[in-house]
């Protein structure tokens, strides 16, 4: 390789390591997910079922873990959401508690996003208030 490429290539590289290294910090751990969707689907309706047999237990693992998923019973729709980590446990709801948590997760998406802004919003207020008089007109 051409000594002048070698470090370049180094570089690169160095920095796809870096960069995939700091996307996991984003990354919600499956305890925080867990947390944060069940009271939602708790709130919609849906049933929680707890895996107490090897028999669930079983079927709890064959599912992707939280992970929403649907089935049809009888011409009903049917949805599933799988926790073998957290609860191990399974959520089972119709359309109705389905929209319903659809709802919520909406409601609270956008409470999140208010509450950001509020902060940053808040942040450059006081920021804009410690600079000097001048700068204010």
């Amino acid at each position: 390789m051409n000594i002048v490429l070698r470090p370049l290539v180094y570089g690169f590289c160095l920095m796809l390591v870096t960069a995939a290294g700091a996307c996991s910090l984003f990354q919600e751990s499956p305890v925080a997910k867990a947390k944060a969707i069940e009271p939602m689907l708790s709130a919609a309706g849906f049933n929680m079922l707890p895996a107490d047999n090897d028999q669930k237990i079983g079927a709890i693992k064959s599912l992707p873990p939280l992970k929403m998923r649907y089935d049809t019973k009888d011409g009903q729709l049917r949805y599933w959401f799988a926790d073998p980590d957290y609860c191990n446990c399974v959520y089972v709801g119709n359309e109705a508690a389905y929209q319903r948590y659809q709802s919520i997760r909406i409601q609270t998406r956008n409470a999140q996003t208010a509450e950001m802004a509020a902060e940053l919003n808040q942040d450059a207020a006081v920021e804009a208030m410690s600079m000097p008089p001048f700068f204010w007109y």
